[in-house]
């Protein structure tokens, strides 16, 4: 079977344990005529061939947390316990405690950082030191910025964290996964839990 998470600017295919990222704007529904199991955050594809199948209708999350979407869904799904961490174009976090969304919070992706400082000053306009030390106070402006960025992801995640597990999927993962003692790094998250509810209802 084939799985797609359709987002705003990418669509991932999962297929036979391969992972495909392909552009909005070159992604065609009609390329499949295999079954297909999805999930879309993508207003502008508002039909689909018979057969895909979207999940969402399925999930059922216990939560409280209103306006959850439908990716953090699916891989809160999946994880029973533990701090789901999603970086990505925006960081989500999200908590899980025995099977409860707890809540989560959002912030701005790593690029859009980088983007936040270059539009304040073009002297602002620096790339990320990913292995910037935060023990250390930083002596030039990269590495200023970088702290910033690096320091303000880590601590606010670390705050809820407690002795909780954390889970890193998402394509900035291996950026973080540093700044935390002993993570999982989930690259295919999202499928796992798209995968766990069509073999929990047998779709």
């Amino acid at each position: 079977m084939t799985l797609i998470d359709i987002g705003n600017t990418t669509a991932c295919v999962y297929n036979n344990n391969h992972t495909q990222r392909i552009l909005i704007k070159d992604f065609n529904l009609n390329n499949y005529k295999e079954k297909v199991f999805y999930i879309s955050v993508n207003n502008n594809f508002n039909s689909f061939p018979n057969n895909f199948i979207n999940l969402e209708p399925y999930f059922i999350l216990d939560s409280n947390y209103k306006g959850l979407g439908i990716d953090r869904i699916a891989s809160c799904y999946y994880i029973k316990t533990g701090i789901i961490v999603d970086a990505g174009s925006a960081i989500t976090v999200d908590k899980m405690s025995n099977g409860k969304h707890l809540g989560g919070f959002i912030l701005p992706g790593i690029q859009a950082y980088l983007n936040t400082y270059k539009n304040i000053s073009p002297r602002l306009e620096y790339s990320l030191n990913t292995d910037i030390n935060l023990k250390s106070l930083p002596n030039t402006t990269k590495d200023a910025i970088s702290y910033g960025i690096i320091t303000s992801i880590i601590t606010s995640i670390k705050l809820y964290a407690n002795n909780d597990t954390i889970y890193l999927t998402g394509g900035d993962s291996s950026i973080l996964q540093k700044y935390f003692d002993n993570p999982i790094i989930e690259e295919n998250l999202i499928f796992k839990g798209m995968q766990k509810l069509i073999n929990d209802l047998n779709l």
